[in-house]
């Protein structure tokens, strides 16, 4: 079974920047999608940023023009660079990944903005 392994979380002040990554323990065939949820205390898990077959992002408003999604399907990677963060953005962080059968969460990483 494949796991996710990702990296990068940690405390930041506002207005700094973070980047997550995301690999695979072993190769992929036929990946959908690859992205990023979070879940901050109190709240259900949401999307955060996402990137299928081709390289089509998409992005909850909340962080529309300053997170970016990239990464490499052939080298199942995701990485989300994170800029201009605010206390909000505060949550545990899971990279996705999805296939024909299914999708495998990486065991997250925690995001914390704080001053």
């Amino acid at each position: 079974q494949v796991q996710l392994v990702e990296s990068g979380g940690g405390f930041v002040q506002p207005g700094g920047s973070l980047r997550l990554s995301c690999v695979a323990s072993r190769n992929i065939f036929s990946i959908y999608a690859m992205g990023w949820y979070r879940q901050a205390p109190g709240k259900q898990r949401e999307l955060v940023a996402a990137i299928g077959r081709g390289g089509t992002t998409t992005y909850v408003d909340s962080v529309k023009g300053r997170f970016t999604i990239s990464g490499d399907n052939a080298k199942e990677t995701v990485y989300l660079q994170m800029n201009s963060l605010k206390p909000e953005d505060t949550a545990v962080y899971y990279c996705s990944l999805t296939t024909l059968d299914g999708t495998t969460w990486g065991q997250g990483t925690q995001v914390t903005v704080s001053s």
